[in-house]
Order: structure tokens, then C-alpha cells, then sequence
């Protein structure tokens, strides 16, 4: 019975760049209504591009997730929120120490409505005033998307105690779970790290 309900909910998908795909994968993995999340490449020139080429920034992808989510519980409009409050979206092909184009912030829509919808989202948070300087965000139509190598999915999970996960990623997590508690799958496990600013 379960598995024929499951088979029979619209579910779509989001694909999102916000930096290094561990730490996307990480926040967007504990959302309620979030089925799957996959790091993987997107925006590129090459096909089939692996880390070590997309790292060398010859090859023009972004590291990205690809959200698969069913919009009865969590909507599209409020994925990108968070992935707005998230990420600095005011960086050009960076997050932090993270330098490269692979860095990029960039939304790959997947059909008008979702444009219209990050639209939105990006005056939204511009009138806000939640960043100090312009988004600069690409919004661009969905490119083929390459799932990275194994070892990167769930990277956050599977390595907590790795350098990257525990000075970078653990604080960001935090941060994501205090401010949206009410839309987690379940209560984390009490995180000690002071939450720090995107």
C-alpha cells in the first residue's frame, strides 16, 4: 500500500548551486518532503566530467544538487528560499574559501513556472535586504546533470569528523536548523557549534 501511494505523488525535482555540493547536500537532505538529494555537475561543456577535471575549472559546470521533492509538503518557492539564506548568492564563483567557478551560484530551472518562481524569490530577498550587495545568482535552463563519483554522496553523513565537515559544514547546519526547525524530517541531534553567519 505504501509503495502504490509513493508511486502516485507528483514528484518533482529542483537543481541548485550553491558552493560545495557537501554542504548543500547537507541542509537540503533534512528537509521535510525532500525524498532524494544527489551532488553531482551541471552547466558544463564536457560530458561526463569527473571531480578532478571539474576542479581544474576547464570544463565549466557548477558543483550542484538535484532535489527530488514532493511539493504537497515542501514547495518549490520555499526550497529556494532557503537556498537563498543558505549560501552568499552575492559572490561570483565563490562561497567563502571556496574560489572557482565550480562555486557558482546558479539555479538550472526546469520549465517556465520554476523560472518565474526564482524570479520572485530573487526580488523577494533583494527588497529584503537579507544580503548587502546584489544577487548574482545565474538562472539558467536545465543542463544535463552528471551524478559526481560515489564518494561524494552523502558526504556530510558518512564523514562528520572530517576536517571540511567539522569547520565549515557542522557550523552551517546548525545555523540552517535553528532558523528552520519547524520544516526539519525530525529532531538532529543537538549541535554545540555557535551557528555563524553564510
Amino acid at each position: 500500500m505504501s509503495s502504490e501511494l509513493h508511486s502516485s505523488r507528483a514528484l518533482e525535482t529542483a537543481t541548485l548551486g550553491g558552493g560545495c555540493f557537501w554542504c548543500t547536500e547537507a541542509i537540503f537532505s533534512e528537509l521535510k518532503g525532500v525524498e532524494k538529494v544527489e551532488s553531482g555537475y551541471s552547466g558544463g561543456t564536457v560530458p561526463n566530467p569527473s571531480y578532478e577535471r571539474v576542479c581544474e575549472g576547464d570544463t565549466d559546470h557548477a558543483e550542484v544538487i538535484r532535489v527530488t521533492f514532493d511539493p504537497s509538503i515542501i514547495s518549490y518557492k520555499q526550497l529556494l528560499e532557503i537556498f537563498f539564506t543558505t549560501h552568499d548568492p552575492t559572490t561570483p564563483n565563490r562561497q567563502g574559501a571556496d574560489v572557482g567557478t565550480q562555486y557558482r551560484s546558479v539555479i538550472f530551472y526546469n520549465d517556465q513556472k520554476q523560472k518565474e518562481t526564482a524570479e520572485e524569490v530573487i526580488r523577494e530577498v533583494s527588497v529584503a535586504g537579507i544580503w548587502d550587495r546584489p544577487i548574482v545568482t545565474e538562472l539558467v535552463p536545465a543542463q544535463p546533470f552528471y551524478k559526481a563519483e560515489e564518494y561524494h554522496q552523502e558526504f556530510y553523513r558518512r564523514n562528520p569528523r572530517q576536517g571540511y565537515c567539522t569547520f565549515v559544514i557542522t557550523p552551517k547546519v546548525a545555523k540552517f536548523r535553528k532558523k528552520y526547525a519547524e520544516l526539519l524530517k525530525s529532531s538532529p541531534a543537538k549541535v554545540t557549534h555557535e551557528p555563524v553567519s553564510a
